[in-house]
């Protein structure tokens, strides 16, 4: 890890749950904007002030036999912008400011469930960054009994740990103060 991240109080989320799985999708090119954001070797960082909850939540997932996938960490500023310039819509994308908030601030994770044992990913009904209604925290429509139920494990979990789920993104999950403004970050994901 960088000096600049560990001096922003970030932490790699490996040192916090060592069984995740980190798939960062904005390190690949399969995400919605299709070129990776990220270079390969990025690191899913997270606010120090994460680290308890995610612990929490982590063990209630593995007395599930699950296991926390993570898509998505700290975002540096930069790539938010970009990402914004390809899907200009808040609804989706945040709208960058001049503050840092959420993943900007390392204070959101974009997650998922996979099986603790054979690691298949948890049946959600859409992959991540889906932008359609389907993708809704709490959708109905298009989503089977199942993989409602399966979110619903997904938010038990992470609520315990004191996340709040995004409505608009099943996956999006929000620590204690990501809605508050700061200074933003600019330190290195690798």
């Amino acid at each position: 890890m960088s000096p600049q991240a560990r001096a922003a109080g970030l932490v790699d989320v490996r040192s916090i749950v060592p069984d995740a799985r980190i798939d960062l999708r904005y390190a690949t090119t399969n995400n919605f904007v299709g070129v990776a954001l990220y270079p390969a070797d990025a690191r899913c960082l997270v606010h120090e002030s994460l680290a308890g909850g995610l612990e929490i939540a982590a063990a209630k997932f593995r007395e599930q036999g699950l296991r926390l996938v993570f898509w998505d960490c700290y975002r540096p500023h930069d790539v938010q912008v970009r990402m914004f310039d390809a899907v200009p819509n808040p609804n989706w994308v945040a709208r960058p400011s001049e503050f840092a908030r959420s993943h900007e601030a390392g204070r959101s994770v974009d997650v998922t469930l996979a099986d603790g044992h054979y690691g298949w990913l948890v049946d959600m009904g859409t992959d991540f960054d889906d932008f359609s209604p389907r993708s809704l925290a709490y959708a109905i429509d298009d989503v089977t009994s199942e993989q409602q139920a399966n979110r619903e494990v997904l938010r038990k979990g992470m609520e315990a740990g004191g996340f709040a789920v995004y409505p608009g993104e099943w996956w999006h999950f929000d620590g204690p103060g990501a809605k508050e403004p700061r200074p933003i970050l600019d330190v290195p994901v690798a």
